[in-house]
């Protein structure tokens, strides 16, 4: 029996010591929720837990990311909407400017209207912002884009590339009709031969010759005594500079003539008009007119550099006019990325691009529908035309970013939501589990008090030896 070493209290007293320390961290993780409040608690563990927490936040940033970007897209998308009634009032005017039946003062008026939209149009394409940032304004810096060209209402096939366009026509001949700037024109005969080898008339030639409104009988007899009837060699006595003649449904003008004016001198290459009517025209001179017009539609929307006057090729089987396109000054696009991601990875952006949308963007930028005639009205329709194609194109590549964006948000969601439940599986305590260990580390404890209590009373038996 010994005094100076009580193996027991001391085995008690360690066996306490160890029970009251798992106590402490079995009521932290109780308290707290956690299952790993320091990195000794699991090293590992925590390692783990802390780079799934960094991608559950910054995925959860990235969720917000993505819905601000949704607002953006919204904003910009909703302005455009009246962007587009707008166009759609200006086409209406245009269209109305364009009937013959307006005076000067009624398409003075219609034009008053068009430039009160053209100017709210800038001014929403000027105020229309998200969180300070101008959505439709454009960004910083200026380009110069090329106007579209326009057919001006002409029969034939418009193609164009990034510089030029050119206009593809028929080629006319004597008798054929063609309608420029809404003006209906007849391709004129030099002479009463050439309109009737155009009208293919000649002198084995039978049926009816209408010749000034008035009908002959065309008959093969070298002589005719009726009135009614009439062969070729007879024909020119009846038919002259400046008569019509018309025979199986054609009908062919010649050119009058003057003292001044020969038209059987007219070259290929002349740009004749009749002397007494001035629908009666060369087919050089159509080329003319139909160039011309092909310009001044092609014009409308260019501010800053109006479009070449065209060429025009009259060398292959068809007629070519070309114009190098005109251009206008615009703001450059507005473009940011939205960071939908927690990495720093490039595939984790969405870039969203919106262009300038005021006036000058979009090719209206001084319309004028109040000429005399209408055909600037006319030929305004086709401007209005690509602006509204054009706001389609942005409104509609703001639909799909707007889609994509919301799927962005679901998936983004659902990581977090699953990234969350393994983050917990690691980190967070099982209170059912440390319940039960609670409740035996309670249970130990009491029990060790009591056996260091009993192993101190043991030492107490040497006092009765010395008495």
């Amino acid at each position: 029996m010994v005094v100076q070493h009580n193996m027991q209290a001391l085995n008690a007293a360690r066996v306490l010591n160890t029970t009251a320390g798992s106590q402490a961290k079995s009521t932290e993780k109780l308290a707290s929720g956690y299952k790993i409040n320091r990195a000794a608690d699991d090293a590992a563990g925590l390692s783990i837990s802390e780079k799934m927490r960094k991608q559950i936040r910054g995925l959860s940033q990235a969720s917000t990311n993505a819905q601000d970007g949704v607002s953006a897209v919204q904003t910009a998308e909703g302005a455009l909407t009246e962007v587009h009634s707008m166009l759609q009032r200006m086409n209406e005017l245009a269209v109305q400017a364009s009937n013959g039946t307006n005076s000067e003062s009624d398409r003075s008026s219609i034009q008053n209207e068009i430039d009160q939209l053209t100017t709210e149009i800038d001014r929403v394409a000027e105020s229309t912002k998200f969180n300070e940032t101008h959505l439709l304004k454009g960004s910083n810096g200026k380009k110069t884009v090329k106007i579209d060209a326009h057919d001006a209402g002409l029969e034939g096939t418009l193609t164009q590339n990034t510089e030029k366009a050119t206009f593809t026509m028929n080629k006319l001949n004597v008798g054929d009709s063609v309608t420029i700037g809404g003006t209906k024109y007849e391709i004129g005969a030099k002479s009463v031969a050439e309109a009737l080898s155009t009208l293919k008339v000649d002198n084995t030639t039978t049926g009816s010759l209408i010749i000034d409104g008035k009908t002959y009988e065309l008959t093969k007899d070298t002589k005719s005594d009726e009135e009614a009837k009439i062969t070729f060699n007879d024909i020119t006595d009846h038919a002259g500079h400046g008569s019509t003649i018309q025979y199986n449904g054609k009908s062919v003008t010649v050119f009058a003539k003057s003292a001044t004016v020969d038209p059987t001198s007219f070259a290929a290459t002349d740009e004749k008009v009749d002397i007494n009517n001035k629908n009666l025209i060369t087919a050089q001179k159509a080329y003319k007119l139909a160039a011309t017009e092909f310009t001044a539609a092609s014009n409308i929307g260019a501010s800053k550099t109006k479009a070449t006057d065209a060429e025009i090729d009259t060398t292959g089987s068809q007629v070519k006019l070309t114009l190098t396109k005109g251009e206008a000054e615009v703001q450059n696009d507005l473009t940011f990325n939205l960071h939908v991601g927690s990495d720093a990875d490039m595939t984790n952006k969405i870039n969203v691009t919106i262009n300038a949308m005021d006036s000058t963007a979009l090719g209206i930028k001084g319309l004028n529908v109040a000429d005399a005639t209408g055909k600037s009205a006319t030929y305004a329709i086709d401007a209005i035309a690509d602006a509204v194609s054009k706001v389609s194109a942005q409104r509609s590549s703001l639909g799909a970013i707007q889609n994509r964006l919301e799927h962005t948000i679901a998936n983004v969601d659902n990581v977090v939501e699953n990234t969350n439940a393994s983050e917990s599986r690691i980190r967070d305590t099982d209170m059912a589990e440390e319940m039960v260990n609670y409740s035996k580390n309670n249970i130990l404890q009491q029990a060790g008090q009591a056996m260091l209590a009993q192993s101190n009373q043991a030492t107490n038996g040497v006092l009765s030896i010395l008495g």
